[in-house]
């Protein structure tokens, strides 16, 4: 990314002091940025790989992983497991990382982590580089420990889910735009329509998100007439889609005998994997929208949904403690400079981050059910604009009037706002008191700046007032250290909230997390009975739903063929396919579970196959799985 800094207009205040050098020059860069910055990057490796040998590997991205890792069509596709019988129910690029270092270092829980420690740690540089080209050093130091002390952000990058990968490649493609509206130059723009084609591949349709506010940022701000902006808009627009459905054009094209079923879909068709399952069943109560199997609708019921979702007891906690001050920031950032030319590129980097954090919000609002760690891609925008807001507001206290006030007030209100989201649980009560004791330093040193008050003091005032907004959220990023307080390894947060924290403090326990190459006794017991009775058979087992083969394919890279996908109501595979898979000797042992619903595969299984008693496979008693053996003489 270019470090030309951006040329003020007349009469503009520059978002830094007058005796730093400008932001943008390497040569010219304060002396305490790079140690600064070092020191930031080195916490959040440390906070993000911390114990990442038990990190919290989702069951079923971490089985896909490591089938990923056996072989290219698996791997290209997403099949869940090796042979590629059946994908996941996601694009598979998010994943792709993942199953290379598994390939490269093996199957272990670090390796399949690694990526997200490293995406997490790209995306505090690369947001700190963008910032400062705007904002200058001040700005962009401050942007990067909040995004890395933002407490969801913690808990997902010390996971295996897409939105790690999502948040790295829409930062990316910020970075380009911002480049294209400073530079005028076509390049940036088309390489932010690849950034955004590339984060598609990651987690869909949320990908587009930030389209609209790159378009309205592009338009508003960037040089040149109206036609060339929009000419220009539309080219890099049909780039962004272009490289987003290319592997889904890919799979479109593939014969079905020669790919994996597609899971999620009645019809095997990528776009309603795409559009469907992971699109309109999310905003609609018909679960079976544009071809996506049922369920999928009522299975996100989570309950974060409503306008107030950004703010309740669970998500709160996660990554709104700088919400007030980001959103005066957005605010005052284009109220403050409407009298600049269209080009003013600091007003367009406040609509830019204003824009991401606005669109998010409301489309999080009106979806049926979000996971709190959804909201980890709005982290680098109320980091950004934390960091651009504190460099406006020390601009506007710098140059004195009514505006003065406006710093000292900002602190102050995060601070409370703090005490407001720790409130329901007290989780850091221990750490509110030093955030109102800084908060008031700040705001007081700040306040009473005489004539006689040393720049050094001044610059104190304003460590303790930004130290006062992040103190509290640090607490609840360090608590992901402990698995305790850092969710389920299927819905990363922080803190002592959600569903996995209340479980484990009801039944009295730890959290157990899952791994690779780590099975049970009793799923090792059940691999070496069916590897014993094992006579050629493609698949070494059938299961109901993805939810029965996880524990099995994360320990070995065998082929098992997943009935009805990740939810247990995909079509696949259909009844005559799995008469003709057993009468061939093809398959022979079928595993079911209680916990999934009976479809017509199910039915014809305990119609044709003999209970195998679970004494023979090391249980005691069935609980909510029985094995059937298939065989003709069973």
């Amino acid at each position: 990314m270019a470090t030309t800094p951006a040329a003020q207009p007349t009469g503009a205040r520059p978002l830094h002091r007058p005796d730093e050098p400008p932001a943008g020059r390497p040569d010219a860069a304060p002396r305490w940025e790079r140690p600064a910055l070092a020191a930031v990057l080195v916490a959040a490796a440390v906070l993000y790989s911390w114990g990442i040998g038990h990190a919290a590997l989702h069951p079923f991205y971490g089985a896909a992983i490591r089938s990923m890792a056996e072989g290219w069509r698996a791997f290209f596709f997403g099949g869940l497991d090796a042979s590629g019988s059946i994908t996941i129910d996601k694009l598979p690029g998010a994943f792709w990382p993942g199953a290379v270092c598994v390939w490269l270092f093996g199957p272990h829980t670090w390796a399949a982590a690694l990526p997200q420690v490293v995406e997490g740690v790209l995306t505090v540089w690369l947001l700190h580089r963008i910032v400062r080209v705007w904002a200058g050093p001040l700005a962009a130091l401050i942007a990067a420990l909040a995004l890395t002390l933002t407490p969801v952000t913690a808990a997902l990058n010390r996971a295996t889910i897409p939105d790690t990968a999502l948040t790295l490649l829409l930062v990316a493609a910020a970075g380009a735009l911002q480049k294209a509206v400073r530079t005028g130059r076509l390049l940036p723009l088309i390489t932010c329509g690849v950034w955004v084609g590339l984060a598609f591949q990651a987690k869909m349709l949320q990908a587009w998100l930030v389209l609209p506010v790159f378009w309205l940022v592009y338009q508003l701000a960037a040089p040149g007439t109206p036609v060339r902006r929009a000419l220009r808009s539309l080219l890099a627009g049909a780039v962004a889609l272009v490289v987003s459905c290319s592997w889904t054009l890919l799979a479109w094209a593939t014969p079905a005998a020669d790919r994996p079923y597609l899971d999620g879909t009645t019809g095997n068709n990528p776009f309603a994997l795409v559009f469907g399952y992971n699109g309109l069943s999310r905003f609609t109560g018909d679960s079976t929208a544009f071809g996506a199997v049922a369920s999928t609708a009522a299975s996100r019921t989570t309950g974060n949904t409503g306008w107030s979702m950004l703010v309740n007891h669970t998500v709160g906690p996660q990554i709104a403690w700088l919400l007030p001050l980001a959103a005066a920031a957005a605010v005052l950032g284009v109220v403050w400079r409407a009298g600049q030319p269209r080009t003013d590129a600091l007003r367009a980097g406040f609509v830019l981050w204003g824009g991401w954090l606005v669109v998010h919000a409301l489309v999080f609002s009106v979806s049926n059910g979000n996971h709190a760690y959804y909201t980890a891609v709005i982290a680098p925008a109320l980091a950004a604009l934390a960091g651009g807001g504190f460099a406006l507001l020390r601009t506007e206290y710098e140059a004195g009037g009514r505006r003065r006030a406006v710093l000292p007030a900002a602190i102050v209100v995060t601070a409370l706002w703090a005490l407001v989201l720790d409130l329901p649980t007290g989780f850091v009560s221990w750490l509110l008191p030093v955030a109102v004791m800084l908060a008031l330093c700040g705001a007081v040193g700040l306040w009473s700046r005489g004539p006689r008050t040393s720049p050094r003091m001044v610059n104190g005032a304003l460590a303790a007032g930004v130290a006062a907004t992040l103190v509290v959220p640090a607490g609840w990023a360090l608590s992901t250290l402990d698995p305790l307080y850092a969710g389920a390894s299927t819905s990363p947060m922080a803190g002592p909230v959600g569903n996995a924290y209340a479980e484990a403090l009801h039944n009295h326990r730890t959290v157990v997390r899952v791994g690779l190459g780590r099975p049970s006794a009793r799923d090792r017991a059940l691999l070496s009975y069916l590897t014993e009775h094992r006579h050629g058979e493609q698949y070494l087992l059938a299961t109901q739903a993805a939810y029965t083969a996880e524990p099995l394919l994360r320990a070995a890279p065998e082929p098992v063929l997943v009935m009805g996908g990740f939810t247990g109501n995909t079509p696949f595979p259909a009844a005559r396919q799995l008469t003709t898979l057993v009468t061939t000797h093809r398959l022979r042992y079928v595993l079911l579970t209680s916990r999934r619903p009976a479809t017509a595969d199910t039915a014809w299984v305990k119609s044709h196959c003999a209970r195998v008693r679970p004494t023979a496979y090391g249980r005691h008693t069935d609980g909510s799985f029985k094995l059937y053996d298939c065989a003709p003489n069973s």
